[in-house]
């Protein structure tokens, strides 16, 4: 990954716009910071939020508040709690989030996960 440039700053996450993701059921609400190369995103599951899809990106995932169910395509789950983090590289699973009570988690992703 070449010099992406990110000079130092601190991010106050109340002010980084917030969208929303619909997903099977459920919404997502993601804020995101985009860099060359990175993406850096708050993003909060609602009460019983499950994804609309299989994911094959990587990411790194720390779990700031409450549980999520990482469902992997073969079957296997995995809970992750508050203080937990999973990490997988591009098109080494395909995954899902699914959340019963809701949960806030930082994530990130790019190119150094190919």
């Amino acid at each position: 990954m070449e010099n992406s440039g990110i000079p130092f700053q601190t991010v106050d996450w109340k002010n980084i716009p917030r969208t929303e993701h619909k997903g099977e059921t459920g919404i997502a609400y993601w804020q995101t910071m985009q860099f060359n190369g990175l993406r850096v995103r708050y993003v909060e599951y609602s009460k019983n939020y499950k994804a609309d899809h299989w994911c094959k990106k990587g990411h790194i995932v720390y779990c700031l508040e409450g549980e999520v169910i990482n469902e992997l395509q073969n079957g296997t789950k995995s809970i992750l709690r508050k203080g937990m983090s999973y990490i997988v590289s591009d098109d080494l699973s395909s995954h899902r989030s699914v959340t019963e009570n809701g949960v806030h988690l930082l994530i990130i992703d790019g190119d150094f996960l190919k």
